[in-house]
């Protein structure tokens, strides 16, 4: 830990020392060494106790013992979250933490880090219906209409130069700050995002259940809007890309590499939580040429000026570490995450995804 030194507090400075300062001996609440001072404590901790830091998520420890048995530790600041399949390793965990750190057990977890969790027989379903209706009441929009989908079909934003400027603090508030047209929103790009809010009305009940006994198969989709971006024609497959692309093979090709970035990342979490991937994992893509510029080593005319660093992708497919898979462009489900559809296709792809209302007396609450 780096040196750190405060003021003496006022009325209590030493007589004949009022110019000399404190050093502190631990780190304090609210300076911007204590997290990590914090998180160097408890890792030591879950170290002497026989865990296992996951080298791919540092906030993530593992124990395991004879048996098959394993605790899942999940570290965010000071609040932890736990799992695993031995009641006794939970009793012995949980004492061992009350007795090191003052610490209250909350019991299953209900609610964290703005999800809402039911855990049931059948599953478990979360979603993040208090933090939405929290959202819609602080921007005066509780009452508002609903609409079915987040974005007009077709619509593209732009920078909107000559349009009328709105309140940027109320607009930076309601769009965050991973939202383009931050420096001088229009009302064009306010009454974007108020339709958002609006889609989030219709979908306050909308939440994953992921059901019990389900496939432990990893799988992806990638996807892009080629040229999507209207200032400055950069692609997007989930964020925008960051270079100008020439081709949608060339596009689809960068969002497919950032795909497999991922895929590496998961399967090796995967491998640490005892649930390792044998197999490629399947990447769908509805693009052929993507595809088939995966498989094939040859530098064409069209795919010779692409930067050399997603082309790790091509080593990925060769050593079996995941595999593109062609599928229709009415069953690529990223494609709702990547361009404004019709109100009937981005209802099947969300379905698609796995988003349902709570399943209600079908899930019997434990």
């Amino acid at each position: 830990m780096s040196k750190v030194f405060v003021d003496q507090p006022p009325g209590y400075e030493q007589k004949g020392h009022e110019t000399k300062v404190y050093r502190l001996k631990k780190a304090l609440y609210g300076l911007k060494q204590a997290p990590r001072a914090w998180y160097s404590r408890i890792e030591s901790y879950f170290i002497k106790e026989g865990f296992n830091k996951c080298p791919y998520e540092h906030t993530l420890f593992i124990k395991t013992a004879e048996g098959g048995k394993i605790l899942i530790v999940c570290l965010y600041v000071d609040d932890l979250i736990y799992t695993g399949n031995d009641a006794t390793m939970f009793e012995q965990f949980k004492k061992s933490m009350m007795v090191e750190f003052n610490m209250t057990d909350l019991g299953k977890m209900r609610y964290f880090l703005g999800i809402e969790v039911i855990q049931g027989s059948d599953g478990i379903f979360i979603s993040q219906r208090k933090y939405a209706q929290e959202v819609l009441e602080r921007f005066n929009m509780a009452q508002c209409n609903s609409v079915l989908n987040p974005v007009v079909p077709g619509f593209k934003l732009t920078k909107d130069e000559g349009g009328v400027e709105v309140n940027s603090t109320v607009y930076k508030q309601m769009v965050g700050s991973l939202i383009r047209y931050m420096e001088r929103p229009t009302e064009a790009h306010l009454l974007a995002a108020k339709r958002a809010f609006r889609y989030v009305k219709g979908t306050i009940d909308l939440g994953i259940f992921y059901k019990k006994g389900g496939k432990d198969e990893l799988i992806g989709y990638t996807d892009s809007d080629y040229a999507g971006d209207q200032d400055d024609r950069k692609s997007t497959s989930g964020y925008k890309q960051p270079v100008v692309t020439l081709s949608t093979t060339e596009a689809e090709f960068i969002a497919a590499a950032s795909s497999a970035c991922q895929v590496v990342w998961l399967r090796r979490i995967l491998k640490s939580l005892n649930q390792e991937q044998y197999s490629p994992t399947l990447v769908y893509c509805d693009n052929v040429s993507t595809i088939k510029l995966s498989r094939n080593p040859v530098m064409h005319g069209r795919s010779k000026h692409i930067d050399i660093r997603f082309h790790f992708l091509r080593d990925l497919v060769k050593s079996e570490v995941l595999e593109l898979v062609q599928c229709s462009t009415q069953e690529q489900i990223a494609d709702v995450l990547t361009k404004p559809l019709k109100v009937d296709t981005f209802l099947k792809m969300r379905d698609l995804m796995g988003v349902c209302k709570f399943p209600g007396k079908l899930f019997a609450t434990s």
